[in-house]
């Protein structure tokens, strides 16, 4: 996982720390990075989904054809539900955001939006990262293996909350740094290559492995939808994965490190959180050449599971299926996706706001405002889990439009 490694970089980096916490504030804070300051509105998702380049330069993905073959959902259904929804709430008292949600369910069901959601499925994507090999993370090499095999026994919280919820939980070794040949295929027939890439000196992938990783994750909704899915949850985990997402931020949306990353009070020590940075701010300007080229910035810099998301997010998108992310990961790849399709983003909500100022950053680039705000910080499925109990109250009362007579026109067919 570390072959690319530098020891003179390790060297900086270490003696960058010494200096201090103000001095590494100042050092990583005016850097080249701001040079190329545009501004990161809408237009720019247009242009660069516009741009999205296919065949043999995008690893044999046409990501062009496939940005075209996503739907918009079905906005005379929402229409309709918020008419009745609205009539609901007139006579009963305001339903405030479950208004919004069960509008959003009516788009992206159709006239199936008041069929009940009996299959919820959840996918976390596992993989380590080539940066954490020189001490970005707080967690220790091996942690990936042991959470892959703690979610797939059912004692890790995602796996409880779960259980609890009658959700089924896929985990997917897309890219751990470990031999996990202890477990079934169906968890480790995914993975593209063990770890990533250090991409604060080389690429993170070749250009055919963040392809392999983009498919994978397509495949994987492929599967769930063919079996009946009716929401996807998306997780991820794996050593190094915020610091990856971090870096895919602000490649995506031209900040800083200093503006993705902020400062971890109380989760990393100084000498810590200074190699972060540093790490954080080599990758962003390794990324520029390529930030325009969704499979190129993903091989760049994002690593196995930042490409298997984006797959995951898109082709979600193409078969019609709504999507709840969780955690920095999957909104760091709603960015790359939505420049594949703008329109991808209409698929999904977020289910939990993160502590990580780069997920502040892309959600406000996504238009996306999460459906709690817990504090948690792990990114394997609990946000999204927690919130799933909005999301099936904002659907009984999507049911309650459709069958109260007095409530409106909403019946769950108004696309025919």
């Amino acid at each position: 996982m570390s072959e690319q490694d530098s020891p003179t970089t390790a060297t900086a980096a270490g003696a960058e720390a010494e200096r201090g916490a103000h001095g590494a504030l100042h050092d990583v804070g005016h850097n080249a990075w701001h040079d190329a300051q545009l501004d990161a509105g809408e237009d720019d998702a247009r242009h660069d989904a516009d741009d999205a380049s296919g065949g043999a330069d995008s690893g044999g993905l046409d990501l062009r054809r496939l940005g075209t073959a996503v739907a918009v959902p079905d906005r005379a259904a929402a229409a309709a539900a918020e008419e009745s929804l609205a009539a609901l709430a007139a006579r009963h008292g305001g339903i405030g955001r479950l208004g919004e949600l069960a509008s959003w369910l009516a788009a992206v069901r159709g006239p199936d939006a008041h069929r009940p959601l009996e299959r919820i499925r959840l996918v976390v994507l596992a993989a380590d990262a080539g940066m954490a090999a020189v001490g970005l993370s707080r967690h220790p090499a091996g942690w990936t293996a042991e959470e892959v095999r703690a979610l797939h026994t059912g004692t890790a919280p995602a796996a409880v909350l779960a259980r609890e919820a009658g959700v089924g939980l896929r985990v997917l070794d897309v890219g751990v740094d470990a031999d996990l040949g202890d477990l079934p295929p169906e968890v480790t027939a995914w993975k593209v290559r063990p770890g990533s890439g250090d991409a604060r000196t080389g690429d993170a992938l070749t250009l055919e492995q963040a392809a392999a990783a983009f498919r994978a994750g397509a495949t994987a909704v492929d599967e769930e939808v063919d079996a009946g899915a009716d929401l996807l949850l998306l997780g991820e985990t794996g050593v190094g994965g915020s610091a990856v997402a971090a870096v895919v931020v602000g490649a995506c949306l031209r900040n800083g490190p200093l503006e993705v990353l902020g400062r971890d009070v109380g989760l990393l020590d100084d000498a810590t959180w200074m190699r972060r940075t540093a790490a954080v701010r080599d990758a962003l300007r390794r990324s520029r050449p390529v930030a325009h080229d969704p499979l190129a910035l993903l091989a760049a810099v994002g690593g196995t599971a930042a490409a298997a998301a984006t797959g995951f997010l898109v082709q979600a998108a193409v078969r019609r299926t709504p999507v709840l992310l969780d955690g920095l990961g999957p909104v760091a790849a709603g960015l790359v996706a939505i420049r594949i399709s703008l329109t991808a983003k209409e698929w999904w909500r977020v289910g939990s706001r993160s502590a990580q100022p780069a997920q502040a950053l892309a959600l406000n680039r996504l238009g996306s405002e999460p459906l709690t705000d817990l504090g948690v910080a792990a990114g394997s499925g609990v946000g999204a889990l927690a919130a799933l109990p909005l999301v099936r109250a904002g659907h009984a009362l999507l049911q309650a439009a459709a069958t109260d007579p007095l409530s409106g026109t909403f019946d769950g067919s108004a696309a025919g």
